[in-house]
C-alpha cells in the first residue's frame, strides 16, 4: 500500500503531517512525500520537509493525500503539478484532501460532482470548481475523503486507516496516539464562537480571502466552461 503526501512551498505542516503520523502506522503501508523535486520543501512558518520522490519518479499511489496552505495558490496555476494529480489519480483506490487541499483537487478537475468539504473559510469556493459543498469535519464521497481545516487532517488520517485496515488497526492506531482532543476553548467552527470574533477573524484574512476567491472563480470557469 503505497501512500503519497504531496509537498509544496507554503504548505501547512500538519496538513501533511497529521494524516501522515496516523497513515504511517497502517499494517503495509509505506508513506513517501512528492513534490517537484526530491528535495527540500519550506512549509508555512519554517519548517523544512524533504521530499522522497519528484513528480517525475514518483511510482504509482495506492492513495493519493494533498495537503492545503497558502502555497495553495501557486499550486492552483501549475500546470505540471495538476497534471500529476491526474496521472496518480487514475491509477489510485483512494485520493484525500485536507483543508485547501481540496481546492487544489478541485482545481486539477477532480472534485466535480463530488461531495467534498475544506477549511470552513474556502468551503463555498468549492461549488466554483464543481464540487458540492458539504458542512463536515470528515467527508467521503465514492473514492474521494476530504477533511475540513488543519487537524480535521487526523480525524481523516483514522478514517482512512479504517478503510484500508478495519476499524479494530484503526482504534489502535488512535489509541497508540492518545488522540483524545479536549480543547481548552469552544472556539473551533464558525458556528461556536462569538459573531464579534468571527468578524474579526475574517476581517483579518479578508485581503487574502477576496484575491484566492477571484482566483478560485476564475481558474473554475475555465475548468467548467462557464
Amino acid at each position: 500500500m503505497l501512500i503519497g503526501f504531496l509537498a509544496f512551498d507554503d504548505v501547512t505542516a500538519l496538513d501533511l503531517v497529521g494524516p501522515h503520523e496516523v497513515l504511517s502506522r497502517v499494517p503495509g503501508a509505506e508513506c513517501l512525500v512528492v513534490a517537484r523535486e526530491a528535495s527540500p520543501v519550506r512549509a508555512q512558518n519554517g519548517i523544512r520537509l524533504v521530499a522522497d520522490h519528484s513528480f517525475g519518479t514518483c511510482p504509482q499511489l495506492d492513495l493519493l493525500c494533498v495537503p492545503g496552505g497558502p502555497g495553495q495558490e501557486a499550486c492552483i496555476e501549475d500546470a505540471e503539478l495538476l497534471q500529476f494529480l491526474r496521472n496518480q489519480e487514475e491509477g489510485a483506490r483512494l485520493v484525500a484532501g485536507v483543508c485547501t487541499g481540496s481546492l487544489i483537487l478541485g482545481a486539477a478537475g477532480l472534485l466535480k460532482g463530488y461531495r467534498a468539504t475544506t477549511h470552513w473559510r474556502y468551503r463555498d469556493c468549492l461549488r466554483d470548481l464543481g464540487a458540492i459543498p458539504v458542512r463536515k469535519r470528515v467527508v467521503s464521497d465514492r473514492d474521494r475523503i476530504t477533511a475540513a481545516g488543519v487537524s480535521a487532517g487526523i480525524d481523516m488520517g483514522l478514517f482512512l486507516a479504517a478503510l484500508l485496515a478495519g476499524e479494530h488497526a484503526a482504534q489502535a492506531i488512535q489509541l497508540q496516539l492518545e488522540y483524545d482532543p479536549h480543547p481548552p476553548f469552544q472556539a473551533g467552527t464558525p458556528e461556536q464562537v462569538d459573531p464579534d470574533l468571527l468578524e474579526e477573524v475574517e476581517e483579518k484574512t479578508r485581503v487574502d480571502f477576496e484575491r484566492r476567491r477571484e482566483q478560485i472563480r476564475r481558474i473554475g470557469a475555465a475548468l467548467l466552461g462557464t
